[in-house]
């Protein structure tokens, strides 16, 4: 329901959400047809988990690459600015770690996990627009430490997020 009020305020200003006043912006985006479908999926989304907040992490040795969903690119619109932690950052699961800011709107961005910030992804400085062009590749935002691996355990993996950002526009 949250999605459909974003898109209802840019629908005007967007010609890919246009419609006739008697279709809702939320069976506009269920169409087979549609123009901008929603994904979620990728070719690495094997091995992503999910939160609730819309990030996502991978994790490999002990590493985990964060960053936010196709589902979230989307409803945010083109980013303009990344604003993240410095490298030593130590975040606790669901800390605040920085923001993302579009020509529509602002959204913070919440850790997934427990750790310490290893990397930031320096190609946002200058391209923040990875982000909505790549957003499982090349637009990730930080890497960090594991300290606890279990919190992996409450995280969804994409099947379940699927059906959660379904029940989203239910």
């Amino acid at each position: 329901m949250a999605m459909c009020a974003a898109f209802r305020c840019v629908s005007a200003a967007s010609p890919l959400l246009t419609r006739p006043a008697h279709i809702s912006t939320c069976q506009i985006l269920r169409r087979p047809n549609n123009l901008r479908t929603l994904y979620t999926s990728s070719r690495l989304s094997g091995a992503l988990k999910f939160t609730d907040k819309h990030e996502w992490v991978q994790v490999e040795g002990g590493v985990g690459r964060v960053g936010i969903s196709n589902y979230a690119q989307e409803a945010l619109g083109d980013v303009v600015y990344c604003g993240l932690p410095e490298v030593g950052t130590r975040l606790e699961q669901m800390d605040e770690f920085g923001a993302l800011e579009s020509v529509k709107a602002a959204s913070e961005l919440y850790s997934p996990l427990t750790g310490e910030v290893t990397e930031i992804n320096t190609k946002l400085a200058d391209n923040p627009g990875l982000v909505n062009s790549a957003c499982y590749e090349g637009g990730w935002l930080i890497k960090m430490t594991i300290e606890k691996p279990a919190e992996l355990d409450a995280l969804m993996d994409e099947a379940a997020y699927e059906k959660f950002i379904k029940s989203l526009d239910s």
